[in-house]
């Protein structure tokens, strides 16, 4: 179930499930109930801020202080939702898809004193999997997003993008004994479909609403 209080977009994965991110808050592999996307700007993250403790901060004065949570520019309003079913699985995603940071893989852009509208994805697996299975089902989810952003065609001046300097995602699932969440199982199947989906649904949305207003930014849609 999703909940948007603007600043804050709730994803409650209706039980605690172990979730893995490289979240700011509560990175790794952690158990949680909710995931959380924080939008914010430049001005709200001075250079002397601390900003991990800020976010312990305001997740405390909600009672959110053991959710996983993100930061975005992004506006959070603007999120992008999508699920797919394959045999007895489901999966259900939820995104904030900004590129005005976007970067070609293995390559960096200038990017100082402008806004970051970062991909940040939240995932909730409804299959019961090892951890072995959960790292690989993140490895599938990046793969989707990395698909996703290409086949949208957005332009930098290294290349195609891939995605941006400040991406995360995080994948929640029951514990269980599935060993296996690659592309040859149900769980990777959809997994990677309903990504795929949100993400270029996400990226498209931004290139047609968002990019035409951003001056300051080098790249292009192709």
């Amino acid at each position: 179930m999703l909940t948007l209080t603007a600043p804050w977009l709730e994803m409650d994965l209706g039980a605690e499930m172990q979730v893995l991110s490289w979240a700011l808050n509560r990175p790794g592999f952690v158990t949680a109930r909710h995931l959380l996307w924080r939008e914010v700007r430049n001005a709200d993250l001075t250079p002397d801020l601390d900003v991990a403790v800020w976010l312990r901060d305001a997740l405390a004065a909600c009672d959110r202080q053991n959710a996983v949570a993100m930061l975005t520019s992004r506006d959070v309003s603007a999120h992008h939702e999508g699920q797919a079913r394959v045999g007895d699985v489901r999966v259900d995603v939820t995104a904030t898809v900004g590129l005005s940071n976007a970067e070609r893989v293995g390559h960096r852009v200038d990017y100082s004193r402008r806004d970051w509208g970062t991909i940040n994805i939240g995932i909730r697996v409804s299959e019961g999997l090892t951890q072995a299975a959960l790292l690989e089902a993140m490895s599938i989810a990046t793969q989707a997003r990395t698909a996703a952003v290409m086949e949208a065609g957005f332009s930098l001046p290294t290349g195609i993008a891939t995605g941006t300097g400040t991406d995360c995602i995080a994948v929640a699932a029951p514990e269980g004994d599935q060993p296996f969440a690659g592309l040859h199982t149900e769980v990777g199947e959809a997994l990677g479909r309903a990504v795929y989906d949100v993400i270029l649904d996400g990226t498209k949305h931004w290139i047609a609403h968002s990019f035409r207003g951003n001056h300051d930014l080098e790249g292009s849609p192709t």
